[in-house]
């Protein structure tokens, strides 16, 4: 069996352990624009059974995929991921954002990489997934078909 070595040092079965433990995600960084990754990646998620909130604090009131958008991860409260579809730049507010409110995972997407944030965040107990995209990683582990 060869093992692939990730930026975020997961194996599947870790990433399986996170796509299957948890319920309510906050996405940061939503979007109403359909050619962008995370309106996909929100219907997905959504179709897949998992409680999804937008975060966005340009597009808060409006609605993406029937769920209202907020402006700030505080209102998205309680969440068990942090899904953040933001520039690497950006993370570590929102990481600390995370910790703040309890999250179990944060999850960058791909081409999301802070290793600092990473190494705070996982510090004090949460799984970290970088560079990945659940809409990708569920369907090749199994766990739900194509979108």
């Amino acid at each position: 069996m060869t093992h692939m070595m990730t930026i975020d040092g997961l194996d599947d079965a870790q990433v399986r352990a996170v796509l299957t433990g948890v319920k309510r995600i906050a996405l940061v960084g939503a979007t109403n624009k359909p050619d962008r990754a995370a309106y996909g990646v929100q219907q997905f998620l959504q179709r897949h059974g998992y409680d999804v909130t937008p975060v966005n604090p340009l597009l808060a009131g409006q609605e993406i995929h029937g769920r209202k958008v907020v402006a700030t991860l505080d209102e998205a409260a309680p969440l068990d991921m942090v899904d953040i579809f933001r520039a690497s730049a950006h993370v570590p507010p929102v990481v600390d954002d995370a910790i703040r409110l309890g999250a179990k995972v944060v999850w960058m997407q791909l081409g999301v990489v802070h290793e600092a944030a990473a190494a705070k965040a996982r510090a004090v107990g949460i799984t970290v997934v970088m560079d990945r995209c659940p809409a990708i990683e569920s369907p090749r582990l199994g766990l739900s078909p194509e979108a």
